[in-house]
């Protein structure tokens, strides 16, 4: 009962100086706001990525080109340009293999009789849809045979068709890449953009129609047709590493390189990439939310700042309580129950306005905030840790004062 007459008598002091209070509460609503705001938003950045990535298949595999370059040239140097003939022998070599698939990639121009822009062009084999965990909306993916018979047939993304057809039926339509004509056989289903490509943006044609009538001389290297990378479904996620490391020895085999050369290549998992990107994200999630803490410790240095002014105004008052007998932590309690309902009734309205600001970006489709249950009783904890930290030092200055000295305070 004690505290419950505590929090009325808290209350009508408040309520005496509106104002007053009113601004101090501010201070904690807008760091309580800023941390919830910000921690859904980096939350749902995570989360994001996290599900476009794993939409691209958890098994998977990448194999790409290294960082070692001809100075000039724009192409790879012999130890690590990655060939066709790499891929096949990884095919033929190492086993627990799900889908393999090659792929070689290149920003070309792509045009209808209307409009003109620049796509990433796939040259890659009918295995690469079931190996990226593609799906075909309307009408066929490359086969085989028209791999084989060098077709000038295209699969694109559904930006590429709503960028080049607007809406119309692209199935049988021609487009021209590089001046060179191909008609539409497919649309894929969208994918979405992950951050790190994306399959709504592509232009897919069969491996061999791009070596010899799109890519040109930067696509051979000594004879040899290159790739852009090569792309691994393994048989399940307890073959990934086993994969991986047969892989390497293939390719050093293939280049001629000893266990201690540096190998030119990347070879990674999904898992490490997803592991990677999570990490980043979740670190610049609690870059976000010690931002915003300090916005929350600004609030109650506020606070302790009003609950001192406070407690000097109300001097007499405290005397007055304890000539008629309150014990010392009677007026320790009521300062900081003073307190702490300014920090909660701010922790409140903070939280109702972070979640409606988190709202507003994923209405607005800025980013997909998600405002989860933790994120919201750690910040309403952290309000009310604050007005309990803040407002221990008043609340004990006020509980020391001796009654006689208080009563004389003019």
């Amino acid at each position: 009962m004690n505290v419950i007459n505590n929090v009325r008598v808290a209350i009508r002091a408040l309520r005496a100086n509106m104002l007053r209070s009113s601004l101090t509460v501010l201070g904690i609503v807008i760091g309580v706001a800023a941390v919830v705001a910000l921690l859904s938003i980096g939350r749902g950045a995570t989360s994001n990525i996290t599900e476009q990535v794993e939409s691209m298949g958890t098994n998977l595999i990448t194999i790409s080109q290294g960082r070692s370059f001809r100075p000039g040239m724009g192409g790879a140097s012999r130890s690590s340009s990655l060939m066709y003939k790499d891929y096949e022998a990884i095919q033929e070599k190492v086993e627990g293999i799900n889908g393999i698939s090659p792929y070689y990639s290149s920003q070309t121009q792509v045009s209808t009789t209307s409009r003109t822009t620049n796509y990433s062009v796939i040259g890659t084999l009918p295995a690469y849809l079931e190996v990226n965990n593609l799906e075909v909306e309307t009408g066929r993916f490359i086969t085989d045979t028209d791999n084989l018979e060098r077709s000038r047939v295209v699969v694109i993304g559904q930006d590429v068709s709503d960028d080049l057809f607007e809406g119309l039926n692209p199935l049988g339509r021609t487009i021209k890449i590089n001046n060179v004509s191909f008609e539409v056989i497919g649309v894929l289903a969208s994918k979405g953009t992950s951050g790190i490509g994306s399959a709504d943006s592509s232009v897919i044609i069969p491996i061999r129609t791009g070596y010899a009538r799109i890519f040109g001389s930067m696509a051979v290297y000594n004879g040899n047709y290159t790739l852009s990378g090569i792309t691994i479904s393994a048989e399940s996620k307890d073959f990934i590493d086993t994969i991986m490391y047969k892989v390497e020895l293939v390719l050093r085999s293939q280049h001629k390189l000893g266990l201690n050369d540096d190998l030119g290549f990347t070879i990674s998992s999904q898992e490490q990439m997803l592991s990677s990107l999570s990490d980043i994200s979740n670190t610049m999630s609690a870059y976000l939310g010690a931002i915003a803490g300090i916005s929350l410790l600004v609030g109650g240095i506020g606070i302790m700042n009003i609950t001192l002014v406070s407690v000097t105004e109300r001097t007499r008052e405290i005397g007055l309580r304890k000539a008629v007998g309150a014990p010392q932590k009677a007026i320790l309690f009521q300062f900081l129950v003073e307190t702490m309902t300014l920090a909660v009734l701010g922790g409140v309205i903070g939280v109702i306005l972070g979640s409606l600001i988190a709202t507003i970006f994923t209405y607005l489709d800025l980013i997909t905030a998600k405002v989860t249950f933790d994120v919201i009783l750690l910040s309403f904890t952290s309000s009310a840790l604050i007005g309990l930290f803040f407002g221990i030092y008043p609340a004990y200055q006020a509980s020391k004062l001796k009654p006689i000295e208080a009563l004389r305070y003019e």
